[in-house]
């Protein structure tokens, strides 16, 4: 299969998407697959205003409807809904060729903390957006309920996964760095420092312990001058970032726009338990039950995060490890080619069971 993957969210952007996307491109070319990833790294660019370290691609309609059609993909998926997502959306209806979308990321909720934009309109923009796709790929049941009541059509369940050799299990919290001297129980928060994060409600909930914070993003100055006895640690190199996971006694997720989380996961492969609230991502990451009891396997959720997190404090580590073993890489890059379709009537490709024509 010759696949035409359009993304606004690549390297060197450090984020659940681009993690995703990554791990999908790998699992789909150690599987035979030919991928090509049309990101904003091959296109003129400007930064995203608000949002230093992630940049667009300016006006790439042309160049980016030359290097679809000199490939001449089998499938199209577009990744995102930025500038690439629109124009590669606009190539493909001139064109008359069929493509699937994913839902990665909550905009209207982003867009209404940053700059109090009214959610439906939000909401309406993507619809708009996504009506066209033959499938629009959803990683919650959750979230995909949402969007249903929204009025999107053609929405396909998928999943998220996880590297467990690269987040190897610890079954006490080890030690990082500069932390060593930190008071007990250290809470961590990994991921962008942005609005939609909600990463004040952790930063305000009364803890015992310790507060850590890894990541960068618009709002962390302010947040920076307003919790001094917060330690803050910049971007990570991914194994790194593992060690950092298996030091801590608790993750914690404050975010309501999250659609999956992958960082619980990586979390929670560590050994780390979770705490979060009862919302979308959380809510899929956390859903399945360690007793009859209808505790969540590898970490608690609750309305009021500090409840949530004191009870993930009590979560045994190998419960965590166990939770993340549910996610694979290799499960969800299935699930997402088999809900690809063809570009155009007739495309076939070799996979495992042999030639496989897509469906029309």
């Amino acid at each position: 299969m010759k696949l035409a993957l359009v993304t606004d969210a690549w390297l060197p952007q450090v984020n659940g998407v681009v993690t995703t996307l990554l791990e999908l491109r790998r699992h789909l070319e150690a599987a035979g697959h030919e991928v090509l990833v049309v990101e904003p790294g091959g296109f003129r660019t400007r930064p995203c205003p608000g949002y230093p370290g992630i940049d667009l691609a300016v006006r790439p309609g042309r160049a980016l409807a030359e290097r679809l059609a000199a490939f001449d993909p089998d499938a199209v998926h577009i990744a995102t809904e930025g500038p690439l997502g629109w124009a590669a959306r606009r190539h493909c209806l001139r064109q008359g060729l069929a493509f699937t979308t994913a839902f990665h990321t909550k905009f209207p909720e982003i867009a209404q903390a940053a700059m109090r934009v009214p959610l439906g309109w939000g909401y309406a923009l993507m619809r708009r957006f996504h009506r066209p796709s033959s499938g629009v790929l959803v990683p919650t049941r959750s979230v995909l309920d949402t969007l249903s009541q929204r009025c999107f059509g053609n929405l396909r369940p998928w999943t998220h996964g996880v590297d467990l050799d690269l987040f190897p299990f610890q079954p006490r919290p080890g030690t990082y760095p500069g932390l060593e001297h930190l008071p007990r129980p250290l809470w961590l928060f990994v991921g962008r420092v942005s609005y939609e994060k909600n990463i004040q409600a952790f930063l305000r909930t009364p803890l015992p312990g310790s507060k850590v914070v890894c990541g960068v993003g618009p709002v962390l100055d302010g947040l920076q001058r307003a919790h001094p006895g917060v330690h803050w640690i910049g971007l990570l190199e991914r194994p790194v970032l593992a060690r950092l996971y298996a030091a801590a006694d608790v993750f914690v997720f404050p975010s309501h726009a999250d659609t999956f989380g992958l960082v619980m996961v990586e979390a929670m492969a560590s050994g780390t338990p979770v705490a979060a609230y009862p919302v979308d991502g959380p809510l899929e990451v956390l859903g399945r039950t360690a007793d009859a009891g209808g505790r969540p396997l590898g970490g608690a959720m609750h309305a009021d995060l500090g409840t949530a997190c004191m009870q993930a404090l009590t979560v045994p580590r190998r419960e965590a490890r166990l939770r993340a073993q549910d996610f694979s890489w290799a499960q969800a890059s299935r699930i997402f080619a088999q809900a690809l379709v063809p570009a155009r009537p007739g495309r076939a490709w070799p996979d495992a069971d042999g030639l496989v024509t897509l469906r029309s």
